[in-house]
């Protein structure tokens, strides 16, 4: 018998996992969903371009908001409740943007959806990494890359079926639909070990442990993650400004900036424009291909999913960005060599479009998460996700709020090289700075910072240093 509920473990820490990653879902249908509705919001608002820049913007200034205090949210009422907070209220909100009568009305509807999907974007990431083993931490973590990448093409199909009709009402607000479900989903699951230790529940979190790792060393796992809790001193914003932490901080932060500032979302909020520019037209080709980017971003999430904890996160981070890089150097061909687009070049324009949106889905798509849950120890967890999740976000609002702008003024080709030369920064940073954290135990990891960047020969649980140094 003991055997058999050893086999049937990995089943109770994956079920925790998928429950929380598919919140991404959530945010996938928000990323794509906007695009299909604004095909058709500007005639009905009469806006320009500003106006419709102002309108994919103001969710990402609400997510900003989100970010910054779904930290302090998550440590105060818990990891699982504010997810399933988040849950209800975006289902709320999403309504709300369905029947929006005016201008400030859908502004400030999706000023607030923007609020609860930041929140998700912070707590998820923590809840998923302090419920989940060692050995499939990095796989889970990057499951809800999974269900993000899913949201999106749901969110392009959506707008592709309701295109005919115009209906960009219910494109919005249908997305409380998932909300609902993940919402349902997620009232039965307990919350982390971690977090009732931080409250001082002990008895909860031992029934947790239990529940997740049943044939693991239950008692020595909550004495390691007590004294990981008693060693961290003072505030949480003072500790992760002074070392060791302060490196992990400015990683982190630089980490997340740079995933949104090489401009992946200006191809999920924008690609109608952005493949009519490159001469595609009709409803098909600016929903469906998408879409269709989006099921080849899906196959290349799913490999780093079987690779994250097999070849270790720095690869597949690496891999990722040498991919854009070389999609940004495709694209800038494209527009160069002409503007009457058709034929070899607009198909040329359609697989650099195709490459950037793999690679970064491989890289850094599922790596975020996996980094935003694993960079710092119990007590700074949150904090530093929220950390990260914001500075990814102020990217994500630079980007929103000027890529058509920088289409207009600067051309496809003068766009992707100011993409490009920032992911090739990217791809330096990641180089000289990302930790390799395959295998580490969580309450480990502290140790590479306190070692000022390297990993010690041996580290607490004994396990040598990585040969590369990170």
């Amino acid at each position: 018998m003991g055997s058999t509920e050893t086999r049937k473990t990995p089943r109770l820490a994956v079920l925790v996992g998928i429950a929380a990653a598919s919140v991404g879902v959530i945010y996938g249908y928000d990323l794509s969903n906007i695009a299909g509705a604004m095909l058709f919001i500007p005639k009905e608002f009469d806006l320009d371009t500003a106006g419709v820049q102002w309108i994919t913007t103001m969710v990402v200034i609400g997510e900003i908001a989100g970010a910054i205090i779904g930290g302090w949210l998550a440590n105060r009422i818990g990891r699982k409740k504010s997810v399933v907070l988040v849950a209800v209220t975006y289902a709320v909100f999403a309504l709300m943007c369905a029947l929006s009568v005016s201008v400030p009305m859908l502004m400030v509807a999706r000023l607030l959806l923007g609020l609860t999907i930041g929140v998700s974007v912070v707590v998820v990431p923590v809840f998923v990494a302090e419920s989940s083993p060692a050995d499939i931490r990095g796989s889970l973590l990057v499951a809800y890359q999974v269900a993000t990448v899913v949201g999106i093409i749901i969110g392009y199909l959506a707008a592709y079926a309701l295109a005919a009709s115009g209906g960009w009402r219910w494109m919005l607000g249908l997305a409380a639909v998932p909300a609902v479900v993940v919402a349902l989903i997620l009232m039965r699951m307990p919350d982390t070990a971690r977090w009732y230790m931080l409250k001082g529940r002990t008895e909860e979190a031992r029934r947790t442990l239990r529940m997740v790792e049943p044939a693991a060393d239950v008692d020595a796992e909550l004495a390691e993650i007590s004294r990981a809790l008693h060693e961290e001193r003072g505030g949480a914003l003072r500790e992760m400004l002074r070392p060791p932490y302060l490196r992990a901080t400015v990683f982190v932060v630089v980490l997340g900036f740079f995933i949104q500032i090489t401009g992946i979302n200006a191809i999920v909020y924008y690609s109608p424009k952005l493949f009519e520019a490159m001469g595609f037209h009709g409803n098909f080709a600016l929903l469906i291909l998408p879409a269709l980017v989006q099921v080849a971003a899906l196959i290349a999430v799913f490999v780093s999913l079987v690779l994250v904890d097999r070849l270790g996160r720095r690869p597949i981070l690496l891999g990722g960005i040498a991919m854009m890089v070389l999609a940004n150097a495709l694209l800038i061909g494209v527009f160069v060599a002409g503007e009457n687009f058709g034929g070899a070049l607009t198909a040329l324009g359609f697989i650099g479009v195709l490459l950037f949106t793999v690679g970064f889905t491989f890289g850094f798509g599922a790596l975020v998460w996996v980094y935003a849950g694993e960079s710092f120890p119990s007590r700074l967890r949150s904090m530093g996700s929220s950390a990260m999740l914001t500075s990814d976000l102020v990217a994500n609002a630079i980007v929103a709020g000027f890529f058509l702008t920088m289409l207009q003024t600067l051309g496809g080709s003068g766009t992707f090289a100011v993409f490009g030369a920032l992911a090739l920064l990217a791809f330096v940073f990641v180089y000289k700075f990302a930790p390799e954290t395959k295998g580490r135990q969580l309450e480990d990891i502290r140790h590479f910072w306190e070692n000022g960047g390297q990993w010690p020969a041996v580290s607490a649980s004994g396990a040598e240093a990585e040969t590369t140094g990170r």
